[in-house]
């Protein structure tokens, strides 16, 4: 049986079968997280990223069925194996009808219960390896969340964030996916049906950017010739989007700080009073705390935008992404560009890996787009790509190496690596690249590092 390194939250309130099951998946190489209770569990689901609960379907107080209810409400994307025993085997099956991928009935052969696990893991492997929403028609609205552990807490967060009305503040460098981000909430939510529009702070003057958020009456300023709505009004029951927050002016964050607090404004030269429901996601790649402190930007507004903070990292930070991302432009360029593009070379991967992405997941797919627009097809090669990425820093290991052997050839370069700057302790090493413990040990041992 192949072993795993996932997160297993085990819930039962029969400490002895807790016990068992806790042992048996152990020795597999699961991380094993154990709750008594229902609500032991939702608790722990605020804390904790578990892939996968099996859960018990009798318990006292809150039933594994009423668990399974509200962690589907909470809208948590994890699969749930129901534990059922004998003479509960329907309320098994109604659970899967609420969303529990399978159940295992009490007894359960240990080797049985390995094998459901490792098909229900396979099968959420399948799910998330490239998880994409679609917003709009347009495939340019997609969300690319890839397999790094580092974006799961940012996904958990953005998913819980959706269900309500709270003002969200993405921070990341420039590049790293904010406003797609900032869709797959609006898309999550209640609000999917209406409108989402975005709106670039950065290089609009005050005037033009106030009128953009609020409107102008028809003479409200020279050029005025007729009542303009801005988009907090266009957007009445959706959700607006301020990318680079952190660039508006203090004038204007005064006149937004109003907004946030009441929802209401009046147009550039009106005195009627509008209230509108808008939930607003703002974004920015600068310090706002920085800003803060030299008094450039509001302390009382960015405690209004800050309530519920996601940082997402730099794609330097999630190199295992880059290979799921950059197939995804691939693809999407050929079909818009009508070019036969079925493939990337290992030499070419090994090169895409090996660079930094200072522009990050934009300039990952700037540079997939250059490639097809230029190559012949039907493989991406490394004359395909520019020259920066093409170094002699991120030269191929081998130009016989296989797709898989440049995988693992990189991957045993940034273990070794953390594993040097960390003297060589491996718990030290797993928490620099964002990983388990036991799933870095089995890296170890399958890529044959001394």
């Amino acid at each position: 049986m192949r072993t795993g390194s996932a997160s297993i939250l085990v819930v039962d309130d029969d400490p002895d079968i807790r016990e068992v099951i806790k042992d048996r998946l152990e020795s597999l190489g699961y991380e094993v997280l154990t709750a008594s209770r229902g609500q032991e569990c939702l608790d722990c689901l605020e804390k904790q990223y578990p892939q996968l609960i099996l859960l018990d379907i009798e318990m006292p107080g809150m039933s594994g069925l009423e668990v399974l209810r509200e962690i589907r409400k909470r809208q948590v994307n994890v699969s749930v194996l129901m534990i059922s025993a004998y003479g509960t085997i329907e309320r098994a099956v109604e659970a899967m009808r609420e969303g529990a991928y399978d159940f295992i009935p009490k007894p359960f052969e240990p080797s049985h219960l390995a094998l459901i696990i490792q098909r229900a893991l396979e099968r959420d492997s399948l799910k998330k390896e490239v998880e994409i929403l679609s917003e709009e028609a347009s495939d340019r609205y997609r969300l690319i969340a890839g397999t790094n552990s580092k974006m799961n807490p940012q996904l958990h967060a953005a998913k819980k964030a959706a269900g309500s009305s709270a003002t969200v503040l993405l921070l990341g460098e420039s590049g790293t996916g904010k406003e797609l981000f900032a869709r797959a909430i609006h898309s999550w939510s209640e609000r999917k049906g209406k409108s989402f529009i975005a709106i670039n702070c950065v290089g609009l003057s005050k005037d033009l950017l106030e009128s953009e958020l609020f409107g102008h009456e028809k003479g409200a300023f020279t050029g005025a010739h007729q009542q303009k709505k801005g988009k907090m009004e266009l957007a009445n029951g959706g959700t607006v989007f301020l990318d680079e927050v952190g660039d508006i002016s203090t004038e204007l964050q005064t006149k937004l700080l109003r907004f946030l607090q009441e929802r209401e404004f009046e147009r550039i030269g009106g005195t009627q009073t509008i209230h509108v429901d808008v939930r607003v996601i703002a974004a920015t790649s600068r310090d706002l705390n920085e800003a803060v402190n030299d008094g450039r930007f509001r302390k009382d507004l960015y405690y209004r935008l800050d309530v519920v903070p996601i940082v997402l990292p730099p794609l330097r930070e999630r190199k295992e992404d880059i290979v799921i991302l950059a197939n995804h432009f691939m693809q999407r360029f050929a079909r818009e560009a009508a070019k036969n593009f079925t493939a990337m070379s290992p030499q070419a991967v090994n090169q895409l890996l090996a660079y930094d992405w200072p522009g990050n997941v934009r300039e990952l797919a700037n540079v997939i787009e250059r490639s097809i627009v230029l190559g012949t097809g039907p493989t991406i090669t490394p004359d395909d790509l520019p020259p920066r990425i093409v170094t002699e820093k991120s030269a191929p290991l081998s130009q016989e190496l296989s797709y898989h052997e440049a995988i693992d050839a990189f991957r045993k370069g940034l273990v070794e690596k953390a594993l040097a700057e960390n003297n060589g302790s491996r718990v030290a090493a797993a928490k620099a690249l964002g990983i388990q413990r036991t799933y870095l040990s089995r890296l170890i041992k399958t890529l044959r590092i001394d």
